[in-house]
């Protein structure tokens, strides 16, 4: 296989020098480094890449070079190699442009110069770009390959599996993709099989079950200890961050999480408002970050799901889903939410075939020029617009209020004010979905009128509902399924008698000592990214106190 290519360009032959000893050190083994001095030799190199099928993937341009600057050829470069990471270098007085090409040019990245020394101020970043572009890179021929059915909802399933956990993997479409045929010929399966997964090996496995993906990836289905500090169920990013502070504070750690990291926040195409993230970076590849940084530390991560909570002797026990049991001194409780459906006609026959719960960023190239549809108003939806619209023809928000204005954060709206394909629905709801086998066209009730429109994807983001049906039998949930912890309890004299300790709870603590709440899931949290991850952190402070007791 080619080595990805990295490409510096700069009109300055000293910068130039520099750029590319520094990058030649640091990557050399694993990617190409080629270097232009001027933004028409870059587009020729890439020209040329572009015949030859040599991936690119980090293109570093400086912003003042005569002829064409850094964010025009930035610009340029998206025609020709759209998934490639961008970065500008800039001095000082070029960082507004800078911030401004974050927008216009699709900016992953902006450098200040000097930046030495590079092992602080350089590979860093780039050692960061480079990993979100590898996890999302798909070089032909090599690694798995999921041959199916686009509307086959199985399909979808395993793709979405694979995507939540970065698994580089090529699609191929057993209608449309000649070459599916002949690799399905390689295996001892056929069309009625499928979906079929080939892995690198050549091994391939048929409507493959999640244990077969989670075996693949090396990923643990039994705990490796008998007792542990504290159990953290759910890889959301709460879970996330009780994980990583509970292991970086020498608890032994176990996150346990029934399908992949990052909860519903994962499933985000386009978060831009984590604090030291000024570009932006998807809900996969912040929990991919987090889930690296919590198992690096030390702790020990579960693919399975829990069924059932007890205490036993002041131990928690807890029964997983293949019948095995974890003991625990103290739980966390991150199950977060998951999307309400939509109920209308014809939707639960369409489900995972062009009817999508989230923001289904597996699905988005099959949308190319085609026009998708999505309900709810909130920023989820906003970040899925604004990627979908990246690859369909037109996107279409449905909203049953006036605007966007009281439900989504105001960088999004000016985003999507500014998109030219995007249009905003007020006053609409969707009312029926129709289709023979996939999604076809959607029915609207727009104030007074009934329309019918073709549709080629349904996007659904209306709100949540607690993950928490299986533990509210032990601890105490509100009238909705939010877990109450601390005040909540010994305020309320319908549930102040739960408590048996002379202390009051702690704050995240629930009616059972040493089994915390935190997140989306808790009654009375805040539905934000960083609220989350504060409030997992925070639950391992009272782990620590409670621990001590």
């Amino acid at each position: 296989m080619k080595k990805p290519v990295i490409l510096a360009v700069d009109d300055d032959p000293q910068v130039l020098n520099a750029i590319d000893r520094d990058l030649r050190a640091e990557f050399r083994r694993d990617y190409r480094v080629l270097r232009a001095d001027s933004g028409d030799g870059a587009l020729a190199i890439l020209r040329e890449l572009q015949t030859r099928a040599e991936p690119l993937a980090l293109l570093l341009a400086d912003q003042r070079m005569p002829g064409m600057e850094g964010v025009e050829l930035l610009e340029k470069s998206r025609a020709l190699f759209p998934d490639a990471k961008r970065v500008l270098l800039t001095a000082y007085a070029d960082t507004e442009a800078a911030i401004r090409a974050i927008n216009g040019a699709r900016l992953d990245y902006y450098l200040l110069k000097p930046w030495d020394p590079p092992q602080e101020l350089l590979y860093p970043t780039l050692h960061d770009l480079l990993g979100a572009w590898q996890a999302q890179h798909k070089p032909a021929f090599q690694g798995l390959r999921l041959i199916g059915f686009q509307w086959s909802p199985l399909s979808h399933a395993v793709k979405s599996a694979l995507a939540g956990y970065m698994v580089p993997f090529e699609w191929l479409d057993f209608e449309t993709n000649p070459a599916a045929a002949k690799l399905l010929e390689s295996t001892e399966f056929e069309a009625a099989d499928l979906p079929v997964v080939v892995y690198a090996d050549g091994h391939a496995v048929a409507r493959p079950a999640r244990a077969d993906l989670t075996q693949y990836l090396g990923l643990l289905t039994q705990p490796s200890g008998d007792l542990y500090d504290v159990v953290v169920i759910g890889a959301g990013p709460s879970g996330l961050g009780a994980a990583v502070y509970g292991a970086s504070e020498g608890l032994k750690t176990l996150l346990i999480e029934r399908e992949a990291p990052g909860g519903q926040a994962g499933t985000s195409s386009r978060i831009e408002n984590y604090l030291g993230f000024p570009t932006g970076l998807s809900g996969t590849e912040l929990a991919h970050r987090a889930w690296t940084q919590a198992v690096r530390l030390g702790a020990e991560f579960l693919a399975e799901e829990v069924t059932n909570l007890c205490v036993q002797d002041g131990y928690k026990v807890l029964t997983l889903s293949n019948g095995s049991e974890v003991r625990t001194r103290a739980v966390v409780l991150t199950t977060g939410v998951s999307y309400r459906k939509l109920e209308v006609p014809g939707i639960d026959a369409l489900s995972g075939a062009g009817v999508y719960y989230g923001a289904a960023r597996t699905e988005a190239r099959s949308c190319d020029q085609q026009d998708v549809y999505i309900v709810g108003g909130g920023n989820s939806a906003g970040q899925a617009a604004m990627y979908l619209a990246s690859y369909a023809r037109r996107v279409f928000i449905v909203i049953r209020s006036k605007s966007l204005a009281s439900s989504m954060s105001a960088y999004l709206i000016e985003q999507i004010a500014g998109t030219e394909n995007i249009e905003i629905l007020p006053f609409a709801q969707v009312k029926e979905v129709k289709g023979e086998g996939h999604l076809e066209a959607v029915v609207l009730q727009m104030g007074e009128q009934t329309e019918e429109r073709p549709a080629r994807a349904l996007f659904v983001f209306i709100g949540a509902k607690p993950s928490t049906e299986w533990v509210c039998g032990t601890v105490i949930c509100d009238g909705k399924g939010y877990v109450l912890t601390g005040r909540d309890l010994v305020a309320d004299p319908r549930y102040a008698a739960s408590w048996k300790r002379p202390r009051e709870p702690f704050a995240l603590e629930t009616c059972v000592p040493g089994v915390f709440a935190a997140g989306d899931g808790r009654a009375g949290a805040m539905a934000r990214v960083a609220a989350a991850v504060g409030d997992g952190s925070t639950a391992i402070k009272f782990v620590h106190q409670y621990l001590d007791e």
